[in-house]
């Protein structure tokens, strides 16, 4: 048996324990891994080597915090570090004792730059998972510049310009990794859904990592488009003021996003990863506008998605049916469907895993005698 790899997991949204299902799934048989999150049951069906341990949130409080110590500035290098916090000595602890425990080949962080510099500190070499956004922070820079790979869940083309060449030297680009690259053609998606063969779709899709777009401009959307059947699934932020048309569905969280997404005329969606490969996958004419994220990360990707040309880019939702008319017409003039198709890579899991295991020998595998520290070396170190 190899010596287990370590996963850290984020637990806001699905993106994260997807892709890491993925990649537990492409991994060899004999390949141990530890997965950690502060939930279990976000994720996809896992092979008998992979386990989750629970640790508490990282950011979340339970309860039991101090609230007296926000006055204590946090250093440049950490983003979420409050003092006087149980549950994360809980979490650091249970992961650094693992560390000492396991002697783990690598350490694969999705994603918290706090976790990717334990990993470090601890002497554990660690795979930090590459996000778009403005992350030139001290903390971010350490989480990458630190660590022994980047692993970034989409095409090489969506690469911000900003990104180093050493940045990318050190990056495995896996377009569609986490995500069922098993398009449903449109006619069989359509009749699973109840779409008719005929009518004019309209899909409006919000991922699991925020609150959905404002109920307010579908309206006027769908007002604008009496010939289409709008639909949307996800979360919708519904707004006193709004008034529906008939047109317009709401549909909740459905476990069927990929048909919907195959049996779209035009996709309206934001910039989360998953949404991203599988509208890409599809090939279908997408509105992208971004929704709020830390560093700006979606605002970053849609705008790599735009210069791609893979997808028409809004700042926020039309506010007018003239507005919408432009908007949609934009959509499908400038749609690229082969575009779209290119930026996903044809087994992108199986290219992580080969990836993974190839810098774990490279890591590990092929020792370089050490030379004795000299006197003045020694007298440096802490």
């Amino acid at each position: 048996m190899k010596r287990p790899f370590g996963y850290f997991v984020h637990h806001q949204g699905r993106g994260h324990a997807e892709r890491c299902a993925a990649i537990a799934a492409a991994l060899p048989a004999d390949r141990p891994l530890t997965i950690f999150c502060a939930r279990d049951d976000i994720f996809p069906a896992l092979p008998p080597q992979a386990t989750v341990t629970r640790i508490p949130s990282l950011f979340e409080p339970s309860g039991d915090e101090a609230g007296t110590m926000d006055w204590v500035a946090t250093p440049e290098t950490l983003h979420c570090a409050p003092l006087g916090w149980p549950g994360i000595r809980q979490a650091i602890g249970t992961l650094a004792g693992w560390f000492a425990s396991a002697d783990p080949a690598l350490m694969i962080c999705d994603v918290s730059a706090e976790v990717a510099q334990l990993a470090r500190i601890c002497s554990v070499p660690h795979v930090k998972i590459l996000q778009h956004g403005d992350r030139s922070d001290p903390g971010h820079r350490a989480a990458y510049d630190g660590a022994a790979g980047l692993l970034a869940p989409f095409h090489l083309d969506l690469a911000q310009p900003d990104w180093s060449k050493s940045m990318r030297d050190k990056t495995c680009f896996a377009g569609g990794l986490g995500v069922d690259l098993r398009v449903p053609e449109r006619e069989v998606a359509r009749q699973r859904i109840g779409v008719s063969a005929g009518e004019r779709m309209i899909l409006v899709l919000s991922g699991g990592g925020g609150d959905g777009f404002a109920a307010a401009p579908l309206g006027v959307g769908a007002r604008s488009t009496p010939d289409a059947r709008w639909i949307t699934i996800g979360k919708v932020q519904r707004d006193w003021h709004a008034t529906e048309p008939a047109n317009l569905e709401h549909r909740g969280w459905v476990d069927d996003a990929a048909d919907h997404i195959a049996a779209a005329d035009i996709v309206i969606a934001s910039a989360g990863n998953t949404t991203c490969q599988q509208i890409l996958a599809a090939g279908r004419p997408w509105l992208v506008v971004p929704e709020w994220r830390y560093f700006d990360e979606q605002h970053h990707k849609a705008t790599a998605l735009g210069r791609a040309g893979a997808a028409t880019v809004l700042p926020h939702l039309p506010s007018s049916a003239h507005a919408w008319t432009a908007a949609l017409g934009e959509v499908t003039r400038s749609h690229l469907p082969e575009r779209q198709k290119a930026l996903i890579d044809d087994a992108p899991a199986t290219l992580t895993a080969n990836w993974l295991e190839a810098l774990a020998s490279r890591l590990w595998d092929a020792p370089v005698a050490l030379a004795k520290p000299t006197r003045s070396q020694e007298n440096f170190a802490v």
